[in-house]
């Protein structure tokens, strides 16, 4: 019984920003904080992984004493989208004391580049490939973001997004300075 319950929800998971399917979302502009996730309170999970074309390292410990976003996405969820200009606006917006990581979880790395150019993002963007990272900070749908404090602890979770989602993020973000 407790597999068929689990298939159920991780199918119900995968739906909820399936290609083409716009989830993520409600459209309702509500929040998406997760109040129970299991890291809220507890060290992000460190990563070092290479970056989408391969040039760079992208890991979580270079943004120590900064606040962090690590966002998880993927290249066919619309939400996603959204989020990367949101991102890069909070990013410009704090200057120095923030830090967003976008970290794919798509199964191949051929549409990242084209993602990040048509959103106009400059901040770091990585695969995970074979989703290990994911698997450590379980991210319930796509998008989720993570927002760490400068100590490196999971403060706030969000998952997926809205238009007026930032609003609360910038006010999570500006309280951990």
């Amino acid at each position: 019984m407790s597999r068929l319950v689990g298939a159920l929800a991780l199918g119900l998971l995968s739906a909820a920003c399936a290609p083409g399917s716009g989830g993520g979302g409600g459209g309702s502009g509500a929040s998406h904080a997760v109040s129970d996730h299991p890291l809220i309170g507890a060290p992000a999970p460190d990563f070092e992984l290479q970056s989408f074309d391969g040039k760079s390292e992208v890991a979580l410990a270079a943004s120590s004493g900064k606040v962090t976003i690590v966002d998880f996405w993927a290249t066919w969820c619309e939400p996603c989208r959204a989020s990367f200009p949101a991102y890069q606006e909070l990013l410009d917006d704090f200057g120095g004391k923030l830090e967003v990581i976008g970290i794919s979880v798509d199964e191949e790395p051929s549409g990242i580049a084209a993602f990040k150019s048509t959103t106009g993002v400059k901040f770091p963007i990585a695969w995970d490939e074979g989703q290990g990272v994911a698997k450590s900070y379980q991210p319930p749908t796509m998008p989720t973001s993570f927002v760490v404090d400068k100590n490196g602890v999971v403060r706030f979770v969000h998952a997926g997004f809205t238009g007026g989602d930032e609003a609360q993020i910038r006010a999570e973000v500006s309280g951990l300075f």
